[in-house]
């Protein structure tokens, strides 16, 4: 064991999911933490007691310098799956970036999460995953690196997509890799491999597989699942979806964002199974089989203990119902105007003040009416003042949420609808003019969720860019009239 020290351990990528739920265990376990993220004002939103937080761009060597100064180990938890096709390239580079930058300021380890691969990956994420390590073993610092597979936990990825092809759908025609193998891995027995590792001396250096002891197929992760939650869907593989059309698929059937889905399915394509349990034998713990890791995700978030959010803007939509999509669908307008970020800010204020939502206001009408048959609050509601909005206020069927004056305006929808929703109004300053955003995010709950979403989405799109639009003019007014 290395001795105890009170240097800090960063956490490089603290505001993605795994990042989120190493710095709550590491603060657990009384650990001094440094928490970076390229958006220092999401971490300040975590709440986290104890923590050093810091704003850190991987692509900015400046800011690597500041973020790694005086730590002890650096956990790096980043990737770029979701930047579209050119993710290799810039996953490349901030590993190069953070390599050279961990030499400077004299980093002691570097614990790496990577992904499990096959001796010949054909998933360019898989590639990308593997050469990251690779660029990071050939800088100066000694590199720990753990290979996990699916991590069952809520909020990874590719075990958000299964729950949301069971929740969706009762009956499933789904791709030939539902019968790629997996060892997949519960996420309270990979923190504490990533915890402990920096602690003992012989794993610098070193690459392990880590996963429980079960080799399972996603058809049966799918079905054990459903087991789990009460259903029996019906899975059907067929030959003809290849991976550019699983992604479409997904993507259709399943909230994950297209740029993740495609991603994910090189990488489900094939078997990605642990060749070896070495970190078992050094840290010993309970390795939970897939039915026990699954019910202690499902049991985290009944208690209302998710710390991450994959939507930063978005409601933490598990505290209302594990059932709910974990990524959001979105729909969104927006318009470029010269009116000041104050005179933007009067009037998004005015929002649904006298019925009034500033574009289509017998769509909104219509749909007020709707709610309000099926036993909704719309049309039962009056505004406190209005002219001024607060966090708590109601607005017909909206709750406020979150107000940052001349920023952000965001509301809970709290209608009668198969899924949670926030509407969100931003404006942002691009120096001589500001842009004004209408944004919408969906989290769909079962097959219902998915059509309803799909069925008003042409009336978001149309909405909502004249709702943008609409803002604009009266905000020019607004200034006008001073």
């Amino acid at each position: 064991m290395t001795n105890e020290t009170t240097k800090p351990d960063l956490v490089f990528g603290a505001s993605g999911y795994i990042g989120t739920n190493l710095v709550e265990f590491l603060l657990a376990e009384g650990r001094s933490v440094r928490a970076s993220s390229r958006n220092v004002e999401v971490l300040r939103g975590r709440g986290w007691q104890g923590a050093e937080l810091c704003g850190a761009d991987a692509l900015d060597p400046e800011q690597l310098d500041a973020a790694l100064q005086n730590v002890d180990t650096a956990y790096y938890l980043v990737h770029s799956m979701a930047a579209g096709k050119a993710f290799p390239e810039i996953d490349a580079r901030a590993a190069r970036n953070f390599a050279a930058a961990a030499e400077r300021q004299a980093v002691r380890r570097i614990v790496y999460l990577g992904g499990l691969t096959p001796d010949n990956p054909e998933s360019v994420h898989l590639q990308s995953r593997q050469q990251t390590g690779d660029i990071l073993r050939d800088g100066a610092v000694p590199v720990t690196e753990l290979r996990a597979g699916m991590i069952i936990g809520p909020g990874s990825a590719a075990w958000e997509v299964i729950r949301d092809l069971v929740n969706h759908l009762p009956v499933m025609i789904t791709p030939r890799w539902v019968f790629s193998r997996s060892t997949p891995i519960a996420l309270s027995n990979l923190l504490r491999y990533l915890a402990d590792v920096p602690k003992l001396d012989e794993t610098a250096g070193q690459t392990y597989d880590v996963a429980c002891n079960e080799v399972l197929t996603y058809k049966e992760i799918m079905l054990r699942y459903a087991r789990l939650i009460g259903k029996r869907p019906v899975i059907i593989p067929v030959p003809v979806l290849t991976p550019r059309l699983s992604s479409y698929w997904l993507r259709l059937v399943t909230s994950v964002p297209t740029n993740v889905a495609r991603a994910l399915i090189g990488g489900l394509t094939q078997d990605v199974i642990a060749r070896d349990q070495r970190l078992a034998a050094l840290i010993p713990q309970e390795l939970l089989d897939f039915d026990a890791a699954a019910a202690e995700a499902l049991r985290a978030e009944r208690q209302h203990a998710l710390p991450a959010h994959w939507v930063e803007s978005a409601v933490a939509c598990r505290e209302f119902s594990p059932a709910y999509g974990y990524y959001a669908k979105q729909a969104q307008g927006s318009a470029v105007t010269t009116a000041h970020s104050a005179d933007i800010w009067t009037v998004l204020c005015q929002f649904g003040n006298g019925g009034d939502f500033f574009y289509g206001r017998g769509l909104w009408w219509l749909r007020r009416a709707l709610d309000w048959l099926v036993g909704g609050p719309s049309f039962r509601r009056q505004r406190r003042h209005p002219a001024v909005l607060r966090v708590g206020d109601v607005v017909d069927a909206w709750r406020v949420i979150e107000c940052v004056p001349e920023e952000r305006l965001t509301f809970l929808m709290e209608l009668r609808a198969p899924g949670a929703g926030v509407l969100e109004f931003t404006v942002d300053d691009l120096g001589a003019e500001r842009r004004i955003s209408v944004h919408a995010y969906w989290h769909p709950a079962g097959v219902w969720g998915l059509l309803y979403w799909y069925a008003t989405l042409p009336v978001h799109a149309l909405l909502f860019r004249g709702t943008a639009r609409r803002i604009k003019e009266r905000a020019l007014k607004e200034g006008r009239s001073r």
